[in-house]
């Protein structure tokens, strides 16, 4: 493995620790969302630079299932935590 995929993935964990500060200081729910989707972003980037240092293909599957959870988790909380009050909430279809 390529000593710098190594240190990459070691920053990308760092920012991770540091936003699980952010998790538990977060004044309100936006913040946590946001940090979990750095948490999503940063676990996505970890998983394709030791893809790429290991010669290991199944990594990038991985990847991508993640990528695809974490777009999924902030369409739920869009959906949840956004309110309209001009409308009814018969007028969405979905």
């Amino acid at each position: 493995m390529n000593w710098l995929h190594t240190l990459f993935a070691l920053i990308l964990l760092l920012t991770i620790a540091v936003g699980v500060i952010r998790i538990f200081k977060g004044p309100t729910a936006a913040d946590r969302m946001m940090t979990a989707q750095l948490f999503g972003t940063s676990g996505v980037a970890i998983l394709l630079l030791l893809s790429t240092g290991m010669n290991n293909l199944v990594l990038l599957d991985v990847a991508l299932v993640f990528a695809l959870l974490a777009a999924l988790a902030t369409l739920t909380f869009i959906r949840r935590t956004w309110h309209d009050s001009g409308r009814r909430k018969h007028d969405y279809p979905l």
